[in-house]
């Protein structure tokens, strides 16, 4: 099979595990445990890793064309394929608990894949490969045919039940390959549940029943919620891939479904986004608070105060596993080819033993900007990190560190992690009246303004005519366009201003893509949306709509973004999909409305 373009993929999830799914009709990623468990289907990362394929046989062929959209506000996937010999439609989800309603969804996903193939017109011959491969394709599993005509496959941990309505399957020595048809107005239901070998085994679901059930169950939870400025259409369905990135239980959002997905075609710069990063988490709240979702915001205040736990001298850890585990030790997986030959494939983010100097800040300018949900008075947990934050900031601000592109070689003075410093004293000093006795706001104010006189000696680089990615350095960072997205300066200020131009014109093409730094392969769609919000503030309102109009012309046809955006080709890179682009687009158009307020 030939690898198809990260765009490609659509995006299934049940708030507890996610799943990726092919124009051709091939799942090739599903962790049906967790979004950072291992995968039973990783042919994302290595033909021979494991999909499930259901579709039309010839797709793609002469003759073979396909059209797929969401169900409005779902992440429910109707892909229509119209083939020689009639259509028929393939409808794909992670079904929902049976009942579960507005923000009970995942909250006990039973791991359930649906399949519901449907004749629109003639008959049209489908084909049907299924061939897992659990723990990330190590393990080659045994099939047994059961007397109902169900296919069960063991291996490893993992149990798998493949059922289909009015079919008997049979397997082949490790796969099933069948074919059927399907006429017009005919419905066959497929469901494929997990299981645990030595637990709970899999469920057995209706199909047809289970996917209306489904889209229910997103109706609801999106009907809680509403959103008032500008691209409402935009900002709903990126909000609804954030949901689909959440792990209900804790509350935590994954940076994005996938691992190792590379930033360059054969490089190594691959790395595994399957946790729940500090800095992450705050852009997620703006982005939820922009999108009227005030539920999903005390989920992840919960979550992060015992992530966290209490602060002590060692720095705090950027990112977590799902359920807030602190060690996510990284290893390679020399077994996996990797995405068009772009080794190593990487489990596990050595980053979290990192120093990162600008994530207390973030955290704060969260709890700052949703103080009015908190109350006029922090509960015992939210206290004591707030101060633990703030103290471990006023001790270590003058520190290198690894900064927010979390460089892997020597920790540097970069200044968006001072800025961040300076974010962290100032939230602090306007939170002291929520914070008890211990509070100290004369001492943080004092330690701010120091921060503040440092970035403004040292981040300026008169030469460039810029703020500069690191004190002393002459290299342009698009990271400084985020100083007037936390208040530091305004946009119109002068250096700041300078700053912007500059970035625009050194760092980014003519449609609007923004490279991090001059050597940056790629575009980086964080980045461009943040140069939308500058512009918006700087008030060149019209521009900002121009730039946020061709950014967000890199969504693919079902409106995902990955993280990044190959400069010759235009096509997606990076993990997907990727939360921090869609949180960039949350923001954009919410700042493009007028008058954005904070």
């Amino acid at each position: 099979m030939e690898q198809p373009a990260i765009s490609d993929y659509g995006f299934l999830s049940d708030c507890r595990s996610g799943a990726l799914v092919g124009r051709d009709g091939s799942i090739d990623w599903w962790c049906p445990d967790r979004i950072d468990s291992s995968a039973v289907f990783a042919r994302l990362l290595d033909p021979g890793a494991g999909h499930y394929r259901l579709a039309p046989v010839g797709v793609g062929g002469p003759g073979h064309r396909s059209e797929r959209a969401y169900h409005p506000d779902t992440l429910v996937l109707r892909t229509v394929h119209h083939t020689p010999h009639g259509s028929v439609a393939v409808t794909d989800a992670l079904a929902a608990e049976a009942g579960a309603r507005a923000h009970d969804l995942g909250m006990n996903s039973p791991a359930v894949l649906l399949r519901v193939v449907e004749g629109l017109s003639g008959r049209v011959r489908m084909g049907l490969d299924f061939r897992p491969r659990p723990d990330h394709g190590l393990i080659t599993p045994y099939l047994h045919d059961q007397p109902d005509g169900t296919v069960l496959a063991r291996g490893g941990a993992v149990a798998l039940s493949l059922h289909a309505d009015g079919l008997s399957l049979r397997a082949e020595r490790d796969r099933v390959r069948q074919e059927f048809e399907v006429a017009a107005g005919q419905v066959i239901g497929f469901d494929l549940a997990y299981g645990r070998a030595y637990g709970d085994p899999p469920v057995r679901l209706d199909p047809t029943t289970a996917l209306a059930d489904t889209v229910r169950a997103w109706e609801a939870y999106r009907g809680t919620h509403a959103y008032a400025g500008r691209y409402p259409d935009l900002v709903r369905h990126s909000a609804t891939v954030l949901t689909g990135l959440t792990y209900t239980r804790s509350g935590a959002v994954a940076a994005a479904l996938t691992t190792s997905l590379p930033e360059e075609i054969g490089g190594d710069r691959n790395y595994d986004y399957r946790y729940c990063w500090l800095r992450d988490f705050a852009l997620t709240i703006r982005a939820f608070w922009v999108a009227a979702c005030p539920h999903e915001v005390s989920r992840l205040f919960d979550w992060v105060t015992r992530s966290v736990g209490r602060v002590g001298e060692e720095p705090v850890p950027v990112l977590f596993g799902l359920e807030g585990e602190r060690d996510i030790s990284e290893h390679e997986a020399p077994h996996l080819r990797g995405y068009l030959d772009s080794r190593p494939v990487r489990f596990g983010n050595e980053a979290w033993r990192q120093r990162q100097l600008d994530v207390p800040g973030e955290v704060l300018s969260a709890v700052w900007r949703m103080r009015h949900y908190l109350g006029d008075t922090f509960d015992d947990e939210l206290q004591e990190m707030v101060l633990g934050l703030t103290e471990q900031v006023a001790d270590t601000w003058h520190l290198p560190d690894h900064g927010a592109w979390e460089s892997r070689d020597v920790e540097r003075h970069y200044l968006s992690s001072k800025v961040f410093c300076w974010a962290t004293m100032n939230r602090a000093v306007g939170l002291a009246p929520r914070l008890g006795d211990r509070a100290d706001p004369r001492r943080w104010a004092a330690i701010r303004d120091e921060i503040r006189a440092t970035i403004l000696r040292e981040g300026w680089n008169e030469r460039i005519g810029a703020f500069a990615g690191a004190f002393g350095s002459p290299e342009l960072d698009a990271s400084a366009l985020y100083l007037p997205v936390v208040q530091f300066l305004p946009a119109s200020e002068p250096r700041m201003r300078s700053t912007i131009e500059v970035i625009e014109r050194e760092l980014s093409t003519e449609d609007g893509l923004v490279r991090r730094w001059d050597s940056d392969p790629a575009g980086f769609l964080p980045c461009s949306f943040w140069l939308v919000e500058c512009l918006a503030m700087a008030g060149e309102r019209d521009r900002a709509e121009a730039l946020f109009e061709r950014v967000i012309g890199h969504a693919n046809d079902v409106g995902l973004l990955s993280e990044q955006i190959d400069l010759a080709t235009g096509a997606q890179l990076g993990n997907t999909p990727q939360a921090i682009s869609h949180i960039g687009l949350v923001s954009a158009a919410w700042r493009l409305t007028d008058p954005p307020s904070e």
